[in-house]
């Protein structure tokens, strides 16, 4: 395989944390003259669940995120090489890669009813008609915690909570908005909130997520957030 094929994971998986940073900043962060944040998180939290995708496919193979393989042969014995594949190739459409991820690596996604709701409402932004009764902010934290975030932890290590663009306060406002919704997420080893409090952002949560919570502060050493 050309080497350059070979690098095709990786820079994949770096422009995906790169939208999953964007994705949880606009999904989290909500400021006058900043309403649009609301479209662009499930641009990128779509964007970045598509790039995370393909990048575990190409794990696989990097020529298996492409549709027209066969087309991409110009017939003159030479190797496949990366700027063939930037000029000509085309990659699976985001509908298609739940199906193309089971049939690579037979991981299904989780949620995917919340991954089509993704789809139809980046959609109709795209198309300058977006949804206006949806509460994007949640469609979008739902689809990265739901979805994204159990996937890239189970392959690559990787928890979604660390990726945002806030780097003076860290993830604690990121951690707010998922407690207050009852999502659950990846805890780093090395968990820490110093900005707000923990037990008073589940005081309105369900008996079910504050076993979940504690059970896992309690796997990373850190039940004294709770206190």
């Amino acid at each position: 395989m050309n080497s350059d094929l070979e690098n095709i994971p990786d820079r994949i998986l770096n422009l995906a944390i790169g939208a999953l940073s964007q994705a949880n900043t606009h999904a989290v962060y909500s400021d006058p003259g900043r309403e649009y944040w609301d479209h662009l998180c499930i641009l990128n939290a779509a964007h970045a669940g598509e790039l995370f995708l393909k990048a575990i496919i190409a794990r696989e193979h990097p020529l298996l995120i492409f549709k027209d393989l066969f087309a991409l042969d110009e017939n003159n014995g030479k190797l496949l090489d990366i700027e063939a594949l930037i000029r000509r190739g085309r990659t699976h459409d985001f509908e298609r890669l739940p199906q193309v991820l089971w049939a690579t690596t037979g991981r299904r996604i989780p949620n995917r009813e919340c991954y089509e709701r993704v789809r139809l409402a980046r959609n109709s932004i795209q198309h300058f008609c977006a949804p206006e009764k949806d509460d994007l902010r949640t469609l979008s934290l739902e689809f990265i915690y739901t979805i994204v975030d159990p996937l890239i932890m189970e392959v690559f290590g990787l928890c979604a909570i660390e990726y945002h663009e806030d780097p003076n306060v860290g993830y604690d406002y990121v951690v707010c908005s998922l407690i207050r919704r009852g999502l659950k997420f990846s805890i780093p080893n090395n968990f820490s909130i110093t900005e707000i409090s923990m037990r008073e952002e589940l005081e309105g949560t369900s008996a079910k997520y504050k076993i979940w919570i504690k059970n896992q502060l309690t796997k990373v050493g850190r039940l004294d957030l709770l206190s």
